[in-house]
Protein backbone atom coordinates (compact mmCIF):
# COMPACT_ATOMS: atom_id res chain seq x y z
CA UNK A 1 0.00 0.00 0.00
CA UNK A 2 1.22 3.42 -0.26
CA UNK A 3 2.72 5.62 2.35
CA UNK A 4 1.50 9.16 3.20
CA UNK A 5 4.88 11.05 3.76
CA UNK A 6 4.93 14.43 5.69
CA UNK A 7 7.91 16.52 3.76
CA UNK A 8 8.60 19.04 6.33
CA UNK A 9 10.88 21.87 6.70
CA UNK A 10 11.01 22.85 10.31
CA UNK A 11 13.04 25.41 12.89
CA UNK A 12 14.58 24.10 16.02
CA UNK A 13 11.43 25.24 18.07
CA UNK A 14 8.92 23.35 15.38
CA UNK A 15 8.17 26.19 13.39
CA UNK A 16 6.98 25.77 9.59
CA UNK A 17 6.85 29.14 9.36
CA UNK A 18 6.39 32.37 10.65
CA UNK A 19 3.50 34.30 11.73
CA UNK A 20 3.11 35.62 8.48
CA UNK A 21 3.73 32.80 6.57
CA UNK A 22 7.49 33.26 6.29
CA UNK A 23 10.02 31.15 5.02
CA UNK A 24 12.73 32.98 4.09
CA UNK A 25 14.48 32.99 7.48
CA UNK A 26 15.40 29.69 6.63
CA UNK A 27 19.19 29.10 5.74
CA UNK A 28 19.31 26.64 2.18
CA UNK A 29 22.86 25.53 1.49
CA UNK A 30 24.15 24.33 -1.73
CA UNK A 31 24.41 21.05 -0.58
CA UNK A 32 21.01 20.64 0.54
CA UNK A 33 19.36 21.88 -2.85
CA UNK A 34 21.54 19.15 -4.45
CA UNK A 35 20.39 16.78 -2.64
CA UNK A 36 16.74 17.67 -3.63
CA UNK A 37 17.37 17.46 -6.59
CA UNK A 38 18.79 14.08 -6.49
CA UNK A 39 16.96 12.87 -4.02
CA UNK A 40 13.07 14.83 -4.43
CA UNK A 41 13.07 16.83 -7.94
CA UNK A 42 9.27 16.40 -8.04
CA UNK A 43 9.51 18.69 -4.60
CA UNK A 44 11.29 21.43 -6.20
CA UNK A 45 7.99 23.93 -6.88
CA UNK A 46 7.16 24.35 -10.87
CA UNK A 47 8.51 28.20 -11.31
CA UNK A 48 11.96 27.19 -10.46
CA UNK A 49 12.57 23.68 -12.05
CA UNK A 50 14.16 24.83 -15.04
CA UNK A 51 16.68 26.85 -13.33
CA UNK A 52 17.47 23.56 -11.85
CA UNK A 53 17.85 22.19 -14.69
CA UNK A 54 14.35 19.37 -13.86
CA UNK A 55 12.54 19.70 -16.80
CA UNK A 56 12.21 16.23 -18.02
CA UNK A 57 13.38 14.68 -14.76
CA UNK A 58 11.10 11.86 -13.86
CA UNK A 59 9.44 11.58 -10.38
CA UNK A 60 11.30 9.33 -8.16
CA UNK A 61 9.44 8.99 -4.74
CA UNK A 62 5.84 10.55 -5.10
CA UNK A 63 2.99 10.99 -7.82
CA UNK A 64 0.96 12.88 -5.94
CA UNK A 65 0.56 15.51 -3.31
CA UNK A 66 -2.16 17.43 -0.71
CA UNK A 67 -1.45 20.50 0.75
CA UNK A 68 -3.66 23.58 2.48
CA UNK A 69 -4.72 26.82 1.47
CA UNK A 70 -2.06 28.45 3.89
CA UNK A 71 0.54 26.09 1.50
CA UNK A 72 -1.15 26.87 -1.80
CA UNK A 73 -1.69 30.76 -1.14
CA UNK A 74 2.24 31.86 -1.49
CA UNK A 75 2.35 30.00 -5.10
CA UNK A 76 -1.13 31.78 -5.82
CA UNK A 77 0.56 35.11 -4.42
CA UNK A 78 2.65 35.11 -7.41
CA UNK A 79 0.67 34.17 -10.09
CA UNK A 80 1.78 29.84 -10.09
CA UNK A 81 -1.73 27.76 -9.90
CA UNK A 82 0.48 24.44 -10.31
CA UNK A 83 3.54 24.61 -8.23
CA UNK A 84 4.39 21.02 -8.22
CA UNK A 85 3.56 20.37 -11.90
CA UNK A 86 5.19 17.00 -12.13
CA UNK A 87 2.84 15.56 -9.46
CA UNK A 88 -1.25 14.73 -8.64
CA UNK A 89 -1.93 18.37 -6.61
CA UNK A 90 -4.77 17.92 -4.16
CA UNK A 91 -5.55 21.36 -2.10
CA UNK A 92 -7.86 21.04 1.22
CA UNK A 93 -9.62 23.94 1.97
CA UNK A 94 -12.63 25.21 3.08
CA UNK A 95 -12.07 28.78 2.51
CA UNK A 96 -11.17 28.29 -1.86
CA UNK A 97 -13.81 28.72 -3.99
CA UNK A 98 -12.47 27.02 -6.80
CA UNK A 99 -8.99 26.83 -8.28
CA UNK A 100 -8.68 27.89 -12.08
CA UNK A 101 -5.80 25.58 -12.75
CA UNK A 102 -7.68 21.75 -14.11
CA UNK A 103 -4.63 20.40 -12.99
CA UNK A 104 -4.57 20.99 -9.35
CA UNK A 105 -7.98 19.39 -7.50
CA UNK A 106 -9.54 21.38 -4.76
CA UNK A 107 -11.08 19.19 -1.71
CA UNK A 108 -13.63 20.60 0.58
CA UNK A 109 -14.04 18.29 2.97
CA UNK A 110 -13.01 15.25 4.12
CA UNK A 111 -9.05 15.42 3.70
CA UNK A 112 -8.60 11.36 5.41
CA UNK A 113 -10.83 9.98 3.14
CA UNK A 114 -9.44 11.70 0.06
CA UNK A 115 -5.79 10.21 1.35
CA UNK A 116 -7.18 6.83 2.09
CA UNK A 117 -8.54 6.69 -1.13
CA UNK A 118 -4.53 7.88 -2.61
CA UNK A 119 -3.43 4.59 -0.62
CA UNK A 120 -5.58 2.44 -2.08
CA UNK A 121 -4.71 3.16 -5.57
CA UNK A 122 -1.93 1.17 -7.23
CA UNK A 123 1.28 2.59 -7.63
CA UNK A 124 4.30 2.03 -6.58
CA UNK A 125 5.08 6.03 -5.73
CA UNK A 126 3.66 7.67 -2.71
CA UNK A 127 2.02 10.76 -1.28
CA UNK A 128 3.54 13.52 -0.08
CA UNK A 129 1.86 16.27 2.33
CA UNK A 130 3.51 19.59 1.75
CA UNK A 131 1.47 21.27 5.04
CA UNK A 132 0.54 22.93 6.84
CA UNK A 133 0.41 22.47 10.58
CA UNK A 134 -3.82 22.26 11.03
CA UNK A 135 -3.64 19.62 8.03
CA UNK A 136 -0.89 17.28 9.20
CA UNK A 137 -2.78 17.70 12.65
CA UNK A 138 -5.74 16.14 10.88
CA UNK A 139 -3.77 13.94 9.09
CA UNK A 140 -1.98 12.68 11.42
CA UNK A 141 -3.53 8.97 11.76
CA UNK A 142 -2.76 8.56 8.30
CA UNK A 143 0.92 9.66 8.31
CA UNK A 144 3.44 7.15 8.22
CA UNK A 145 6.80 8.73 7.68
CA UNK A 146 8.17 11.82 8.16
CA UNK A 147 10.63 13.59 6.16
CA UNK A 148 11.70 16.37 8.51
CA UNK A 149 14.48 19.02 7.79
CA UNK A 150 15.21 20.93 10.55
CA UNK A 151 16.92 23.84 10.04
CA UNK A 152 19.41 25.84 13.07
CA UNK A 153 17.32 28.53 13.29
CA UNK A 154 14.55 29.41 16.66
CA UNK A 155 11.49 31.52 14.92
CA UNK A 156 9.87 32.25 18.64
CA UNK A 157 6.29 32.02 16.68
CA UNK A 158 4.59 30.69 13.92
CA UNK A 159 2.92 28.16 12.13
CA UNK A 160 3.81 24.90 14.19
CA UNK A 161 4.33 21.65 12.53
CA UNK A 162 1.60 20.10 13.83
CA UNK A 163 -1.91 21.78 15.32
CA UNK A 164 -4.74 20.23 16.61
CA UNK A 165 -5.75 17.67 19.51
CA UNK A 166 -3.25 16.90 22.03
CA UNK A 167 -2.92 13.36 20.66
CA UNK A 168 1.09 11.59 21.45
CA UNK A 169 1.88 9.58 18.18
CA UNK A 170 5.04 7.98 18.49
CA UNK A 171 7.73 7.48 15.20
CA UNK A 172 11.00 5.97 15.50
CA UNK A 173 13.93 7.67 13.77
CA UNK A 174 15.40 5.38 11.14
CA UNK A 175 18.08 7.75 9.22
CA UNK A 176 19.74 11.11 9.71
CA UNK A 177 21.78 13.31 6.93
CA UNK A 178 23.61 16.17 8.43
CA UNK A 179 24.76 19.09 5.66
CA UNK A 180 27.78 21.71 6.47
CA UNK A 181 25.02 24.93 7.65
CA UNK A 182 23.83 22.71 10.07
CA UNK A 183 20.49 21.36 8.89
CA UNK A 184 19.82 18.47 9.44
CA UNK A 185 17.01 15.76 7.49
CA UNK A 186 16.02 13.33 9.79
CA UNK A 187 13.57 10.24 8.72
CA UNK A 188 10.58 9.04 10.89
CA UNK A 189 8.45 5.90 10.79
CA UNK A 190 5.46 5.32 12.38
CA UNK A 191 5.85 3.26 15.32
CA UNK A 192 3.70 0.35 15.41
CA UNK A 193 2.90 -2.04 18.77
Amino acid sequence: MRRLVYYVGISIDGYIAGPGNEVDFYPVGDDLVEWMKERHPELIPTHIRSQFGLTDVPNRRFDALVMGRGTYQPALDIGVTSPYSPLRQYVVSSTLASIADPSVELVTDDPVGLVRRLKAESSDKDICLAGGGKLAGTLLPEIDELLVKWYPVVAGAGIPAFQGTFNPTPFTPTRRESFRNGIQVTWFQRTHS
